[in-house]
């Protein structure tokens, strides 16, 4: 979005501010493809339950773990190896959940990335491997199935007196693991309209894009039903070739909008003031009241070798009070422009911190005409 940022850091315990971080031209534009999704194109999610084996002591403990145990039993019986009632103490599996997304228009024998976890109390997955594991859409329908060795970005050190724990090592990846079996169907082509989602809803962008939409194609082919939805009926002359139609709208340039708004993550002292955020005039004071004690305690003792006296610790305490009475009220200009804004704010000289309190005042006074989200 071509907006101009006010963007507060708080690093090392120094703020530091940064009028108009990114500047845009105020007419930038955007792509449509980067404002919006085509219904119907989305990615699945797939999950899958399996084992990892060939862990090196670090697996489930089966005594604690009783799916893992019930698992390699099921695993092996398939194998035609039963170990049912037997007392295993192996600790090189352990039981994993796979997660996957399976993108738009797969097809067979296409490969995914895919993520394990552990479900245990397994420590490591370093140098397992995952032995085929089916991954289910929300249908309960098998989409792909999971195999290789597992890579993770982390390592588990332990010894008798200290342990080292570096990233996540019972989480990991396997690249290209799994191995798409079933195809999702879609019939783009059929398709006789075509709606495109925002994924910022406005009323102000979502017409815009139905008019660059119009200017190009010719005739009124799409319109906006609702701030978050333009709706293109596909023309004559792309119908059966819907492909063709969104390569050609994907690419229009229009200048989006959203409503004026203002960030504040309180836990990091970042603040991010959008371009069109304006005030009405104000006049702002800040200051902080500073009480400071230090005790400074001093030992009295008795001279050498004299017959009477004791040590003793006299109390000395020294109390500071600033009351910052230097600071006086500053006028901010109503209607002032980003920039204008952030000048106003530095010459307060305030913080992160302080900064925050001023604009959640500024709001409160019903001056501040701009939405303020506190993350």
């Amino acid at each position: 979005m071509a907006n101009r940022f006010l963007v507060r850091l708080a690093a090392t315990g120094l703020a530091v501010l940064l009028p108009a971080m990114i500047a845009f031209p105020s007419g930038a534009q955007t792509r449509i493809k980067d404002l919006v999704e085509v219904e119907g194109v989305r990615a699945n999610q797939l999950l899958g339950y399996g084992l990892v084996v060939g862990l090196k002591g670090s697996g489930d403990r089966l005594q604690n773990s009783p799916f893992t145990q019930q698992s390699l039993e099921g695993m092996l019986e398939r194998l035609g190896v039963n170990i049912t009632g037997l007392n295993v103490r192996t600790r090189n599996i352990a039981a994993v959940m796979v997660t996957a997304e399976l993108p738009p228009f797969p097809r067979q024998g296409s490969r995914l990335d895919v993520s394990i976890s552990t479900m245990g109390d397994a420590t490591s997955l370093q140098g397992g491997n995952l032995v085929a594991t089916p991954l289910m859409g929300a249908d309960g329908r098998i989409y792909a199935v999971a195999q290789g060795p597992v890579a993770i970005s982390g390592f588990d050190v332990q010894g008798q007196a200290a342990s080292v724990t570096k990233g996540v090592p019972t989480s990991g990846r396997i690249a290209n693991g799994a191995i798409v079996e079933r195809e999702v169907d879609f019939a783009l082509d059929d398709l006789r309209s075509v709606r495109l989602s925002l994924r910022s809803p406005d009323f102000s962008t979502a017409t815009r894009i139905a008019q660059a939409v119009n200017t190009d194609l010719g005739g009124s082919v799409a319109r906006a039903t609702d701030p978050t939805t333009v709706e293109m009926t596909v023309p004559a002359a792309f119908q059966g070739n819907v492909a063709a139609l969104v390569s050609r709208i994907e690419t229009l340039q229009v200048r989006p909008d959203a409503p004026a708004r203002v960030v504040v993550d309180e836990k990091s002292g970042t603040i991010v003031i959008g371009e069109n955020v304006r005030i009405s005039t104000v006049a702002v004071a800040q200051g902080n009241l500073t009480v400071r004690v230090e005790e400074t305690p001093q030992v009295s003792q008795p001279s050498p070798f004299a017959e009477q006296g004791q040590t003793v610790v006299v109390p000395r305490t020294q109390i500071t009070v600033d009351e910052e009475s230097g600071n006086r009220l500053n006028i901010i200009q109503g209607g002032v422009s980003l920039q204008e804004l952030v000048n106003g704010l530095n010459r307060l000289g305030a913080g992160p911190r302080d900064i925050i309190a001023i604009l959640q005042a500024i709001k409160a006074a019903g001056a501040l005409h701009a939405d303020l989200e506190v993350m």
